[in-house]
């Protein structure tokens, strides 16, 4: 058995890897009253026991890892807010953003031919842009830098979108995904409150959901949900960029910003909110933001190692639905 404090005890065979030491070597297993060290199965994230406290270590890599506290994590009725994922909660979008990391590596490598594995899924989903195109340059193009790898990225992403709202691009691009409009306007009906969160930069999400919502006739999705937290705006020269590319999930911020910030609830009352995910850095940045996960089926979570760590799991929005009763 492996026990997280404030997270739970869970079997040997639920995902999670027990460690000798941290990757960044700060804290070894029998050293320093350190009794474990559990990362998940991505080992995106390493959690570090003591016996009665546990803090979690996020990866970074370009470079900017980080140390959050870990706390327990309950929902407490009635709930007052949900805080939902874009990319494959939302809207089925995955498959077109891993195509357009997929041309981009293409480009670096000069090999139009190229195609990525099926094991490189969680490495290039879930996570910023610039997380995404390292581990690819790490992988496919050693010697090549992520900046350059950036610049293809964006010339690609840049025509795609337009050739789409054009409606002249892939019509699969962007498909709301099933019962999303049931979903969405029973929550308005309960007078549930909606944040939209995503890592993704806001030229490339933002488009997503407007989209979806046409598609939907919903309106404006701006004036639907009551707060929208995107990674904001890329760096480039020239122009002025946002914080995002180190501080996206499973880093805790979006989420917390959402809550806190876009739904003005104080961090007390994090029980009465709950957190829609289908990937695992999306569980574990909501984890560490202090909200209980419900994971949905169709991304990566279980592939990340993170089921364990989600407060409910169901095959779609409906099932989620149900079980907020």
């Amino acid at each position: 058995m492996l026990v997280i404090p404030d997270l739970g005890v869970f079997p040997d065979d639920a995902g999670l890897v027990p460690l000798e030491m941290s990757s960044d070597r700060a804290f070894a297993a029998g050293r320093d009253g350190v009794l474990s060290i559990i990362a998940t199965g991505d080992r995106r994230v390493e959690f570090i026991c003591w016996e009665r406290h546990a803090i979690a270590l996020v990866g970074s890599a370009l470079g900017y890892p980080a140390y959050y506290p870990v706390r327990p994590v309950s929902v407490e009725a009635p709930v007052r807010a949900v805080l939902m994922d874009l990319d494959g909660t939302s809207v089925k979008s995955e498959h077109f953003w891993v195509w357009i990391i997929e041309r981009t590596t293409a480009s670096l490598t000069g090999n139009p031919r190229f195609a990525l594995e099926a094991a490189d899924l969680p490495f290039v989903s879930g996570h910023s842009v610039s997380e995404h195109l390292e581990y690819c340059v790490r992988k496919y193009a050693p010697g090549h830098t992520v900046e350059a790898a950036r610049r293809f990225y964006f010339e690609h992403a840049h025509r795609e979108m337009h050739e789409i709202l054009e409606g002249r691009g892939r019509v699969d691009a962007f498909v709301p995904a099933e019962g999303l409009k049931e979903f969405l306007l029973e929550l308005k009906a309960r007078g549930i409150r909606i944040a939209l969160v995503t890592s993704g930069l806001y030229e490339k999400a933002y488009p997503e959901i407007v989209a979806a919502f046409r598609q939907l006739s919903l309106g404006d999705p701006a004036s639907f949900y009551d707060a929208i937290i995107t990674a904001g705006f890329p760096l480039r020269k020239g122009e002025v960029g946002t914080l995002g590319e180190l501080s996206p999930k499973p880093h805790p911020w979006l989420y917390a910003e959402a809550f806190r910030v876009g739904l003005g609830m104080p961090f007390a009352e994090r029980g009465r909110a709950i957190g829609i995910e289908d990937s695992g850095a999306g569980i574990c940045a909501l984890r560490l933001a202090g909200f209980a996960p419900i994971g949905v089926a169709g991304g990566n979570i279980d592939e990340s190692g993170v089921r364990a760590l989600c407060h409910g799991y169901q095959a779609d929005l409906a099932g989620v639905l149900a079980a907020l009763g």
